[in-house]
């Protein structure tokens, strides 16, 4: 425990586990863009999305360990803020540079997620045979735990040459799904950390900057399934009734992933202005001026 008066360290486990989890909380979710591919290849569409829905629910759902790892650290600089106003800004800046160094970790599992899509590609076209083999996704998923298709996964491993990205042509994707993807990507990015940042600006609205985080992800989230969902997967059904190529399909996955390793990488310029709206928006619901 830090002594009275002592200035919290930059790194701490929590930041750590922080930085771990979100690494593998955005990886998760732009390998699930690869269920699109795993529709259009085994013509199994309502699977695949079932596939990547858990995806994204699972995604989600880490969210419930990665959130506390978060309040611990800002609780830290909290205190440091109540009981040292003469540290303030040099607290406020450390613990922004956190917040930007999970930042950093998001957008580098979003690259990571992005490289492996032919690889997570290969295993959602598995997992929708397991499925229909066994009729249970549970029993599909344990199968991720056989050596042989463990095996089999890692000899799919490979880096991408360096003049891939001329495979795909932007001809057929719809702008608006990119750009969509990208605001989306960048909102949701900073979501949680905007609001524990704010909390730290302000520790008189802390509470009530902190419950904004569900309301900043759920705008993403409503967002994401207004604008993306619905138009990826309306061309992966046009792909499985020979409307679109496989070509086009595979174009569409990688520049969603890319737009979403630049949404990412935005989202550092949005940081900070949305902990001040957060904060600015908490302020005025308690009444302050």
């Amino acid at each position: 425990m830090n002594a009275p008066g002592a200035v919290v360290s930059f790194w701490s486990w929590q930041l750590g586990a922080a930085l771990a989890l979100n690494f593998a909380i955005a990886a998760v979710q732009v390998a699930a863009y690869a269920s699109r591919l795993a529709g259009v290849r085994t013509g199994r569409v309502g699977t695949s999305i079932s596939l990547f829905n858990l995806f994204v629910t699972a995604s989600r759902f880490a969210n419930m360990f990665y959130a506390p790892m978060l309040g611990s650290i800002a609780d830290a600089a909290g205190r440091i803020v109540t009981r040292q106003p003469e540290l303030v800004p040099l607290e406020v800046s450390e613990f922004a540079w956190q917040m930007r160094a999970i930042v950093v970790a998001g957008t580098l599992g979003t690259l990571a997620g992005a490289l492996l899509l032919p690889t997570f590609s290969h295993l959602f076209v598995r997992g929708v045979g397991a499925f229909e083999r066994r009729g249970s996704i549970p029993r599909a998923l344990a199968r991720l735990g056989d050596p042989r298709v463990i095996g089999d996964a890692l000899r799919t491993l490979r880096l991408p040459p360096l003049d891939f990205h001329v495979r795909f042509s932007l001809a057929h994707v719809p702008p608006k799904l990119l750009i969509g993807n990208l605001v989306v990507t960048a909102i949701y990015a900073i979501g949680v950390v905007a609001s524990y940042l704010a909390s730290v600006l302000h520790p008189d609205v802390a509470r009530t900057a902190l419950s904004a985080s569900g309301l900043v992800n759920g705008i993403a989230t409503v967002s994401f399934a207004l604008i993306v969902d619905p138009t990826s997967a309306f061309m992966v059904d046009q792909a499985v009734k020979g409307e679109r190529t496989l070509e086009e399909i595979k174009s569409m996955v990688f520049y969603l992933a890319l737009s979403a390793v630049i949404g990412t990488i935005a989202s550092q310029l949005l940081l900070y202005p949305a902990a001040v709206f957060i904060a600015g928006a908490a302020r005025l619901v308690n009444g302050h001026p």
